[in-house]
């Protein structure tokens, strides 16, 4: 089994954060993993994505064509990826920026304010990242809910973390609209 997700947005909206989360998270259950960063010469404001691969097996490759997920945290990342999921697969579309609809059939699709409810749950809006994956997390559980936190912590250290509990919220918040929220667009 092997599981592939683009996590995809502007620059400063945490999206390299969750991926790397997620590849740590893949780690601490011994699984094989690739993360992969990519962003604009920009950085804050422009594009940035990555890419997250998790396995049982050796990871062949970081690229990826056509992801089993894809997190669009902007309308631009929505325009971009939505056409590369697989069929089959999982779309997380953060509609707190606005959006579009997503035009495919299917796929299970996953329409979120992320901002707004992490502003709720959590006290700030930039944590819609971890609301994005934890909605992920709900519909593709790659790797559980626990590894994530455990990852969260170690990445957090002492030093930050007075940040935990803010995100665990998100992530859980994010958990239950992903079951929520499947194949219904706001």
């Amino acid at each position: 089994m092997q599981e592939e997700v683009i996590i995809a947005g502007f620059g400063g909206q945490g999206q390299l954060f969750a991926g790397q989360l997620l590849a740590y998270a893949g780690m601490m259950e011994d699984r094989k993993v690739a993360w992969i960063p990519s962003y604009g010469p920009e950085m804050r404001g422009g594009t940035a994505n990555c890419t997250v691969v998790i396995g049982d097996e050796d990871v062949g490759s970081p690229i990826v064509l056509s992801p089993s997920a894809v997190v669009a945290m902007n309308p631009p990342s929505l325009d971009k990826y939505e056409p590369a999921v697989k069929a089959g697969g999982v779309l997380i579309v953060n509609t707190s920026l606005g959006t579009r609809p997503v035009r495919r059939k299917d796929i299970t699709i996953a329409a979120i304010a992320a901002n707004e409810e992490a502003a709720s749950v959590a006290g700030n809006e930039k944590l819609a990242n971890m609301v994005a994956l934890g909605a992920l997390l709900a519909l593709l559980p790659v790797v559980s809910i626990e590894s994530v936190l455990a990852a969260l912590r170690k990445v957090l250290g002492e030093r930050k973390a007075a940040l935990f509990e803010a995100n665990e919220k998100a992530l859980r918040r994010g958990m239950d609209l992903g079951r929520a929220a499947v194949n219904r667009q706001s």
